[in-house]
Parts: C-alpha cells; structure tokens; sequence
C-alpha cells in the first residue's frame, strides 16, 4: 500500500483505508454548517482556504517540498489520491509560488472534495428546484459522526488548552490563517482567546512533544503563513 493509504473505488473516489481524511476533506467538513446546509466561506475564501489546505496535505506527505520562503515544487512519485494527485500534476518539479498555487489548486477542490464528502456519507445532497422549476440542490448532514470527531479535538485545543495531535493543529492552523474561525462561531464560541490560541498554532507554537509532531508544526507554520499572507488581504481589500 502506498504512504497514502487509499485505494480508487469504481466511481473514481478514493476511499482512506485508515479512515483519516485528507486535510481539504476535513476542512471542508468543519466548515460545513449541518443546521443550515451551508460551507462557511462559499466562493474565494473557500477556494483559497482549500488550496492551502491541499498544499499542506501534500507537504505533510512529501510530495512536494519547499523551496526557500515563499515557493514549491514537485518531488517524488505522484500521490495515489485521485484527490491530491489532481493538484500534483499541477505542481511544477522547479519552483513555483506558491500564491499562485493556492488560487490554482484552490479554485479546482470544491466540487471534487464535496463529492468526496457526499460518497462518504458525511454529507447528503438533496435534490430541490428552484422556483418550482430550475433542478438544483440543497446540502445537508449526513449520517455519521466524522464532523463530530474532527469537531471535538479542535474545540478542546481552542477553548480548553487541550493537547493535541499534528494533524488536529494543522488543521486549527489552516482555520485561523484563512480566517474561517469565527464563521464557525455556533460549535466554537468565537473570541479574543480564540483569535489568540488560533495565531499560536499557525506559528507552530502549540506545544507538540512527539518529534512527528514538531516537524509537522515547523511545515505547517512555513506553508500557512506563505499561502494565506498575501491572499487573505487581497480578499480583505476594498473593491
């Protein structure tokens, strides 16, 4: 089995052996409200939020490296994933910014990680028409508790000071720096405290003992805070 631990399914999917999902799956998952069918920062936010996401996921299993401060490329063999071997093939193996990743990878992940999401179950897409008319759809929970587990861990580490794992600060990491934290104010009660907690794991300062972990904290906090700098205030800045 590859370090990916999937396998593609007939309908192309990919299905985690290990039951983990990717970080742009889990993201989009967290940011996902089951009450009101709706992802938390729909359209650029989203899509960047994504790109990052993915960048970091493929940096966490070495299938790129960075290269310098503010750049990427290619290395190794191409992920298993479908998921993250789409993004792959867009990397270069000589070095490309990775700003420019983050908007390219970013804007292509929506509808391949929700799909993902809605095969899984984690998701349902209900069938509607708009107007009584025009088929579409509508989103709602599905039937599993994955968003409940991914949810805990991250709510404990924010509000409670709770140690964690890499993969659970990544992710924190990645909420904060795209500023997806206080959208999702109805599971974690957003606040001064949370703004703070959320900059400290961005910086990979988050307490990781586990060598593992420290290496993950040390990538995350070189990814995080290359791919949001500059895209967070393009969608910060007035039209």
């Amino acid at each position: 089995m590859s370090d990916d631990d999937a396998h593609v399914q007939p309908d192309g999917t990919a299905a985690n052996v290990s039951g983990e999902a990717t970080l742009p799956e889990a993201l989009m998952l967290l940011l996902f409200d089951p009450r009101n069918g709706t992802i938390a920062g729909e359209g650029l936010p989203l899509m960047y939020t994504l790109g990052g996401a993915v960048l970091t996921e493929l940096a966490l299993r070495k299938h790129i490296e960075l290269d310098g401060k503010r750049s990427v490329r290619a290395v190794g063999d191409a992920p298993a994933d479908p998921l993250l071997g789409g993004a792959w093939d867009r990397i270069p193996t000589t070095a490309r910014g990775m700003r420019s990743l983050v908007i390219d990878i970013g804007t292509r992940s929506r509808e391949p990680t929700l799909n993902r999401l809605v095969d899984r179950g984690e998701i349902r897409r209900v069938p509607r028409r708009f107007l009584g008319l025009f088929p579409t759809h509508a989103l709602e929970g599905g039937d599993t508790d994955t968003r409940e587990g991914l949810l805990g861990p991250v709510r404990a580490a924010l509000v409670d000071g709770a140690a964690t794992d890499g993969r659970t600060a990544a992710l924190i990491a990645l909420l904060s720096a795209s500023n997806s934290l206080p959208a999702m104010h109805a599971d974690i009660p957003w606040s001064g405290s949370i703004y703070t907690r959320g900059k400290e794991f961005e910086r990979g300062e988050w307490g990781a003992k586990a060598a593992s972990d420290i290496i993950v904290a040390s990538l995350v906090a070189q990814v995080v805070s290359t791919a949001f700098a500059t895209t967070v205030a393009t969608l910060a800045r007035p039209d």
